[in-house]
């Protein structure tokens, strides 16, 4: 028997129902393959800036460090639009990031078949849609410095390193060598000097993984081939404001923000949560989509503790009861049946062997 030791932060709108979800399901993979579920629960966002007056008290921070795993709901609420800087709940997400050491991002983005209807893109080209966006988190413009708006003029720096890149680049080689072995780094080097500096760190980094195929592409080329031939991606490696975006794009090809989950890694402990929001217009009201959030917890159980069944045990449950056709709100189409959050979970859980 392992020990499975989780420090679980709900957060605010709908985070708390999802991660119910997740960590019921959880508990059913611990009940099939012999494990031991540990969970602290700590406020952050919205719900602990009401409390304390910071989205992100020092106990909640101290007990993340402590790891291993670290899951979040989804931080946000209407009552923060008059907060400012790191009175904001979100600055409590891009703290834990920095904090934590998770420099990469992962962003699977599938189309499973049960909903190739509802994809934003045709049938034909959703269809067999399976990748996973790698942005690298802690870097790019969104920390580069000087930065600041003055006098009418506005800067952001962009600036990245060789190690930046090559341990991000690492990530998406060694994730591809367990995927179908190909990687697709995305940059603008016919533009920028730092994506010039990337390309040259990737292809050399290339040659340690002789498995694996590497092409380089530019972001606006990604950006179209997302949106008319997704299935030809395995892995895409992109820095950080590029990942953003393309990752969003991404999510478009899937059906429902609730699909999809992320896992920020490459420190000691990892941080997982589903993609989508808080969603307080439907907080409260059972009907949240859990799937992002359980298969955050398949990531979880894959990244930060090496169980490997386990976590293709939950994907197959979840892939099982959309074959059955049971939908959450946001999924629902004519002949499907609406289930509440607790009760998509609830079947999940039955269905994992």
């Amino acid at each position: 028997m392992s020990e499975v030791r989780i420090v679980s932060l709900p957060g605010d709108g709908i985070g708390p129902e999802v991660t119910d979800a997740m960590q019921h399901v959880l508990g059913a993979v611990a009940s099939k393959f012999g494990h031991e579920i540990s969970v602290e629960e700590y406020a952050v966002g919205y719900t602990a800036f009401e409390a304390t007056g910071t989205p992100l008290p020092n106990e909640t921070l101290e007990a993340c460090l402590r790891g291993p795993a670290v899951f979040l709901g989804a931080v946000g609420d209407p009552r923060a639009d008059k907060l400012t800087g790191d009175k904001r709940p979100e600055a409590a997400l891009l703290t834990l990031r920095s904090e934590l050491g998770c420099f990469a991002n992962l962003r699977p983005a599938r189309v499973d078949e049960p909903l190739v209807a509802m994809s934003a893109l045709k049938d034909e080209i959703a269809s067999g849609c399976d990748l996973v966006i790698v942005r690298e988190l802690t870097g790019g413009l969104y920390y580069g410095t000087p930065r600041g708006n003055e006098g009418g003029r506005a800067v952001n720096t962009l600036v990245y390193d060789t190690h930046e890149v090559e341990r991000v680049a690492r990530v998406a080689f060694e994730l591809a060598g367990r995927r179908r072995g190909h990687v697709t780094s995305v940059d603008k080097a016919n533009v920028l000097e730092v994506s010039q500096l990337w390309r040259s760190v990737v292809s050399d980094l290339a040659s340690e993984y002789p498995e694996v195929t590497l092409e380089h592409m530019l972001v606006d080329r990604a950006a179209m081939e997302l949106v008319t031939n997704p299935a030809r991606f395995d892995v895409l490696l992109t820095e950080n404001l590029f990942g953003d975006i393309l990752s969003d794009e991404a999510s478009a090809m899937c059906g429902s923000l609730g699909l999809l989950s992320s896992a920020s890694v490459g420190g000691e402990v990892g941080l997982y949560e589903p993609v989508h929001g808080s969603a307080p217009d439907i907080a409260g009201r059972g009907i949240a989509n859990p799937i992002g959030a359980i298969r955050s917890g398949a990531l979880m159980l894959s990244y930060s503790f090496d169980l490997q069944a386990e976590s293709a045990a939950v994907e197959r449950a979840v892939a099982e009861v959309l074959a059955e056709g049971l939908r959450t709100a946001d999924l629902v189409a004519p002949g499907d049946m609406a289930v509440s959050t607790d009760e998509f979970a609830n079947a999940v859980a039955e269905a994992i062997t």
